[in-house]
């Protein structure tokens, strides 16, 4: 009795039966949806793109990464270590991925979520942002955070030690990504990696506009650079002495002429230099720094 309940069951479900159907039909989506909501959302909340920000004590990067996260200004002290926080990309801030779809898609409208990690600005505690550069984890892009009201450039750098502080520090973190590409053993070198350098506090009088904050920091950069140069000359270490994988302690183009940021496409890295503000009277703009962030995810 039990064989042949066994075998109508088969047959039935073999056959055009309509319970067949429906159980193939359940199978058919279920699964699909299963395997989407439990594995792949799994895998992919530990796998956030991210987003790392670099720059000196100071220069706003705690109150950027406080009103990103939470959407409004917030008391902020000097960060000691590091600190790492999930976002959501404005609705309104395009991404790179969805250039290509349709205005009327509704994924348009769900938040892109991502992680930004600051990282303590004091000298004797960068060693967190370096290692964030040497070992990146699904690093997507570097921002940069300067005050620009501190870096008016005087007649000599040593007059003014926050633009000098700044370059060094700056000129340090691409030196890194230089390194990241020349020590690479792939034939395509590792995967690009951009640079915003976000010029914060334009609501100020006494700050410099981005372009000009480009080029002081290009001038600035070349003074460290030289200036290096001449301490390695100075302790008695000539170019003769130094072999192919010391020339690539050099930022940029060798150690000569001037410096600039477009050299660094060279080495896969892109710099772009916006200004904006997180504070001011007139409130916050930092519409740039989102759209950058958007091109990047």
């Amino acid at each position: 009795m039990l064989g042949t309940d066994s075998q109508n069951w088969l047959s039935r479900l073999m056959g055009p039966d309509p319970v067949a159907i429906l159980i193939a039909v359940f199978l058919v989506l279920s699964v699909p949806l299963f395997l989407h909501l439990v594995i792949y959302r799994s895998t992919s909340s530990t796998t956030l793109p991210s987003f790392l920000l670099v720059g000196r004590s100071g220069s706003g990067k705690t109150a950027l990464l406080t009103f990103f996260e939470r959407g409004k200004h917030a008391v902020t002290r000097t960060s000691q270590s590091p600190l790492t926080v999930e976002v959501s990309l404005p609705t309104a801030t395009a991404t790179a991925s969805s250039k290509y779809r349709s205005a009327n898609d509704p994924s348009n409208n769900f938040h892109k979520k991502f992680l930004l990690a600051d990282t303590p600005g004091h000298g004797k505690l960068r060693h967190y942002a370096y290692e964030s550069v040497i070992k990146p984890q699904n690093l997507k892009g570097i921002i940069f955070v300067v005050d620009a009201a501190d870096l008016a450039p005087g007649n000599d750098s040593s007059t003014n030690q926050p633009l000098r502080q700044t370059a060094e520090y700056l000129h340090d973190i691409l030196l890194l990504l230089q390194s990241r590409s020349t020590n690479s053993k792939s034939r395509k070198g590792p995967k690009a990696l951009s640079v915003l350098i976000a010029a914060n506090k334009l609501d100020l009088f006494t700050a410099l506009p981005a372009p000009l904050v480009k080029g002081t920091l290009e001038s600035e950069i070349t003074n460290v650079r030289s200036s290096r140069n001449k301490g390695l000359l100075d302790s008695g270490i000539g170019m003769d002495d130094m072999d192919s994988g010391e020339e690539r302690e050099w930022l940029g183009e060798g150690g000569e002429g001037k410096f600039e940021f477009s050299q660094m496409e060279d080495f896969n890295v892109d710099v772009t230099v916006a200004g904006g503000n997180v504070l001011g009277s007139e409130g916050p703009d930092v519409k740039k720094w989102w759209d950058w962030i958007g091109d990047h995810l």
